[in-house]
């Protein structure tokens, strides 16, 4: 079982990640972290950010079902963009 944790304020966007997430990983452990201090831990400047297994997977912005599910799939990115390993 991974540990999925969703970062982020609670604007929609980070919300609808958090479910996307929920529903796409259901074995998995899922969190979302709202404190501002804990996230800046993490070193990520836009949000929501998505980090497995304490890797960060995906910042800035809501992707897209099929994108998540790649990510999900993969794991986290080495870089750890967005691009899901394809800028390297």
């Amino acid at each position: 079982m991974r540990n999925i944790k969703v970062l982020g304020t609670g604007c929609a966007k980070c919300k609808k990640l958090y479910k996307m997430v929920k529903e796409l990983a259901p074995n998995d452990e899922v969190e979302k972290i709202e404190d501002v201090d804990k996230i800046m831990a993490y070193n990520i400047m836009s949000m929501p950010a998505l980090i497995i297994d304490d890797k960060i997977a995906f910042t800035g912005g809501l992707p897209r079902e099929e994108d998540l599910k790649k990510i999900l799939e993969n794991q986290a990115t080495s870089s750890g963009c967005s691009c899901n390993g394809e800028c390297e």
